[in-house]
């Protein structure tokens, strides 16, 4: 099952995940080249490791808005452990830079802008220049210039030759502000010696057994909470009636006249069918609000 986990050691803090089962879902759902699969991937999983610091009902969006042929990346999550997202183009593919998939190179040049969502008041954003495009390096510049904190990032998606997501996974570690130049020394030096993630994820290690590898030497180790994680979208047939609602009416009475609307989620890919009688009726609630609307106005 996918999980996160968070822990402490020493003046450390680290947050862990295995995604497989998400990237999977995620993947497929948009039909995603091997590219696709790893720039996607990355992404939710940075989301949700990003996230995981979130209180209640907040949520994260973190979007690569790139030049490069794959477009825009983004992915939501909330602390909940779930996540959705999507990348623009996903049937976009590139040979491979040094044996390995070209996600720089699809992403190209641009901004990672990511934006929180409390709840109370507007939400807050913040954005850095794309460095490399292959999301783990961003983050960690993302983390140190816009929010101040310096962090590891560190980010795996291994996919088959089939299409197949193989493993997933990633880990954020953070030394903490009183933190030394020893602690910091004995991280670097850990992190170098690691395995890609990707790969400790397929040979089976778990989120605390990823922990334990970057926290060697550290001392003990309290792991603090663990979340199941899964991509689950927002979307639903109700939500998309709303915004059906919400339409011009001009554009309402055009479907009408097709006879029939298909609204797909960008987010999930899933697939709404309104008949002619379905938009009708919603034709007829709009037409109700706005004269409600109308008669509260004269009031």
């Amino acid at each position: 099952m996918d999980q996160l986990v968070k822990a402490t050691a020493g003046d450390v803090r680290i947050y862990a995940a295995v995604t497989t089962d998400l990237v999977t879902e995620g993947t497929k759902r948009h039909n995603c080249s091997a590219l696709a699969s790893a720039a996607l991937g990355r992404t939710m999983t940075g989301a949700l490791l990003m996230a995981a610091n979130l209180k209640n009902q907040e949520a994260i969006t973190l979007s690569f808005n790139g030049n490069g042929p794959l477009g825009r990346v983004v992915a939501d999550a909330n602390n909940n452990g779930f996540v959705r997202g999507y990348v623009q183009h996903p049937e976009v593919e590139l040979p491979l830079t040094n044996g390995k998939l070209s996600v720089g190179q699809g992403i190209g040049s641009g901004l990672v802008n990511v934006t929180r969502f409390t709840g109370i008041g507007d939400p807050q954003s913040g954005s850095v220049e794309i460095l490399s495009g292959e999301i783990a390096e961003d983050l960690t510049r993302y983390l140190f210039y816009s929010e101040q904190t310096p962090s590891a990032v560190s980010l795996g998606v291994l996919v088959d030759t089939d299409l197949s997501v193989i493993a997933a996974g990633g880990f954020i570690v953070q030394p903490l502000p009183e933190a030394g130049d020893d602690t910091i020394a004995r991280l670097e030096e850990n992190i170098g010696k690691l395995k890609p993630v990707s790969q400790m994820v397929k040979d089976g290690m778990g989120p605390k057994e990823i922990i334990a590898a970057v926290l060697d030497g550290f001392g003990e180790i309290e792991y603090l909470t663990a979340t199941d994680l899964a991509f689950k979208c927002q979307c639903s047939r109700v939500r998309t009636e709303d915004m059906l609602v919400a339409l011009a009416p001009a554009d309402r009475k055009s479907l009408i006249a097709d006879g029939h609307a298909e609204v797909c989620c960008t987010f999930c890919g899933e697939k709404y069918q309104f008949s002619k009688e379905d938009l009708i009726i919603i034709d007829n609630v709009a037409k109700k609000l706005a004269e409600m609307r109308a008669k509260e106005g004269k009031k």
